[in-house]
């Protein structure tokens, strides 16, 4: 019986925003956050919530909780369901957004349309999950706290989240050594 030992996962620099790349998105949604508004918060809330675009897609307006200022993400693909906290002006362009939009989804589009919208705003050739990873590895060398990244993921198992731990120790390390 032939067993398969899955490869784990492994971060590299074509699977997240690199520095200059966020800071060319960011001032790219900042310059067009008024005329477009619903492509920029889609995009905004992928980056500083690390839910993946079905999640965001899936978001409901009963999962926007206007006292804390916080949305619901009801994780797929085995992930838990978690609560992310949103900057005030974030959230209230998101309330503002939902407030208009028709029916309880608060995004009526298309998985294949929000990657066509990425694909417009992209600052590099990466694909939109690399937003997921680059919330993922802010978060992580911001607190250096496995824990709080896995739960801000959604990740079931703490050996998924490592792969973050594991890339932002490694390439700080290599570089206290060989520069």
């Amino acid at each position: 019986m032939a067993t398969h030992s899955r490869q784990r996962y492994s971060l590299n620099k074509t699977k997240y925003l690199l520095e200059p790349e966020l800071q060319n998105l960011e001032a790219t949604l900042k310059r067009f956050s008024d005329e477009d508004a619903r492509n920029v918060l889609l995009l905004e809330l992928a980056l500083k919530t690390g839910g993946r675009a079905q999640e965001i897609l899936n978001l409901l307006k009963s999962d926007i909780n206007a006292y804390d200022e916080t949305i619901l993400i009801r994780g797929l693909k085995g992930s838990s369901d978690r609560e992310i906290p949103l900057q005030r002006q974030l959230f209230e362009r998101l309330l503002k957004f939902a407030s208009s939009a028709p029916g309880e989804k608060v995004f009526n589009i298309s998985y294949n349309r929000f990657r066509e919208i990425w694909t417009l705003y992209r600052p590099a050739p990466k694909k939109l999950h690399c937003l997921r990873h680059t919330f993922a590895i802010r978060l992580f060398k911001k607190t250096k706290d496995i824990r709080l990244v896995q739960m801000a993921l959604g990740h079931r198992n703490i050996t998924n989240t490592m792969v973050y731990a594991d890339y932002v120790y490694s390439q700080s390390e290599l570089r206290k050594l060989i520069l």
